[in-house]
């Protein structure tokens, strides 16, 4: 990943109107990736996107590159990113390609690829794609040109195959859900999916007008515990911009975050007989996650910050589950990439099997105290070299040893840096996060 100029850790993400999130780049991106991946018969890429209003300018200029290269795009609109991932596998398609900036406000947006097998493009392949753009454009004889089609029925296929992940022989009958969809592309899914299994659902945030995506709503902005008390509902869940997160409320206003949702999934798998060996967390998983999971026997291990990270190390120890606590949870046996529908699903299973609440399944679960912080990271600084940074990192780091953690580094989405500290005293925790702050702060200011 350090050889590459513009995919990050979550493909490629940026404001619009600066680069890469420019027209030009995406039809000279969209060139580059059609004569990397035009190497099969199918020569088809399918191209889904969110709901951001600058995604009609560069999905069509996308489509220009991939047109020149010889491919042809196949268009389903607003469609969630992992539901783009089921449906390249489906039309054995070269790739699919997702125009969205997941959780962030629509002035940014981003590109993220899946591979013919519904899974995020091997880092070499990124790398290939990005010699490739160094080149100028060419053209194919205008025989071999690219098609435009646009998919019909894409929102009725992820339907069903969200649905064909919930047991046959189980109802959401009874159950009153609220679900935020955040403006984005589970507004037409999601409420759909859970009503169609029985449930009675109460929808907000379905209405995108281009602007509104994830703004005061969404998985980033869990405001909705008002809403599920005074709907007396039995949960709610809210999805974030392109619907491959997922946040929970309980029945109570308690927020359920993805190390909790990974928890009553893993548990579930564990009563089933199905768990398939142990789980995948991240470096920022809570501490009560994996003490939780020990009480169960239940084997876990920590992969780098990133879904493809956990997804690395899942395949590495043949397990089939893992999540981030920001709400990516992947079931490899379900699917390929982080689903949040499918997700919900799996703990809405748990809910009906065990005919107990969201809140009673997380009983077994005890977080610990976790400070989470953002700090906006100037141009061209990295104080993570500070050496004043570097030194009170290291005296907090032997101020908490065994009763908490601490973790600090650059973000790959957004010109952040983020700051977990972890412990079991409320208290210390919050006066080092602050302590620390102060330092990144006043180094990132010299």
């Amino acid at each position: 990943m350090s050889n590459l100029k513009y995919f990050g850790t979550d493909g490629i993400r940026g404001k619009v109107g600066e680069l890469p999130i420019t027209p030009d780049f995406f039809l000279k991106l969209g060139w580059a990736a059609g004569k990397v991946l035009t190497r099969q018969v199918s020569k088809k890429i399918i191209v889904g996107k969110d709901t951001r209003i600058s995604g009609y300018m560069l999905e069509s200029a996308l489509e220009a590159g991939l047109s020149a290269a010889g491919l042809s795009a196949a268009f389903t609109g607003p469609m969630p990113t992992p539901a783009i991932a089921y449906l390249t596998r489906t039309f054995r398609a070269e790739a699919g390609i997702v125009i969205s900036a997941s959780h962030n406000f629509y002035n940014d947006n981003g590109i993220k690829f899946f591979s013919s097998k519904g899974t995020k493009l091997p880092s070499y392949v990124e790398e290939s794609i990005e010699l490739e753009m160094k080149k100028p454009i060419t053209c194919v004889e205008s025989s071999q040109l690219g098609r435009a089609s646009r998919i019909d029925d894409a929102s009725g296929r992820y339907i069903e195959f969200c649905k064909g992940t919930f047991p046959s022989n189980l109802n959401l009958n009874g159950l009153k859900i609220v679900v935020d969809c955040a403006n984005g592309s589970t507004y037409h899914i999601a409420p759909n999916v859970l009503s169609e299994l029985g449930a009675e659902v109460v929808p907000i945030a379905v209405n995108p007008n281009g602007v509104n995506i994830n703004k005061e709503c969404g998985t980033s902005h869990v405001y909705m515990f008002q809403r599920v008390l005074s709907e007396k509902a039995d949960l709610g869940l809210s999805y974030d911009g392109d619907g491959d997160r997922i946040t929970m409320i309980d029945h109570l206003g308690n927020k359920v975050d993805g190390d909790q949702i990974l928890y009553v999934i893993a548990r579930e798998g564990l009563l089933q007989g199905n768990l398939h060996g142990g789980v995948v967390g991240t470096l920022m998983s809570n501490m009560g996650l994996e003490i939780a999971l020990k009480k169960l026997g239940v084997p876990f291990e920590r992969a780098q910050v990133g879904d493809r990270h956990v997804i690395e190390k899942m395949k590495e120890k043949g397990w089939r589950l893992g999540a981030e606590n920001s709400g990516h949870v992947i079931i490899l046996d379900k699917t390929t990439t982080c689903d949040g529908i499918v997700a919900s699903l799996q703990v809405l299973t748990a809910m009906i099997r065990n005919q107990m609440s969201l809140h009673d399944l997380c009983g077994g679960i005890n977080m610990l105290p976790q400070i989470l912080m953002n700090i906006n990271l100037p141009v061209n600084t990295n104080p993570l070299e500070n050496h004043a940074v570097k030194k009170i990192f290291k005296e907090i780091e032997k101020e908490l040893s065994g009763n908490g953690r601490i973790l600090i580094r650059k973000s790959g989405t957004e010109p952040l840096i983020r700051v977990m500290v972890e412990g079991r005293d409320k208290k210390q925790i919050d006066e080092l996060a602050n302590l620390l702050m102060s330092h990144i702060q006043l180094s990132s200011s010299i």
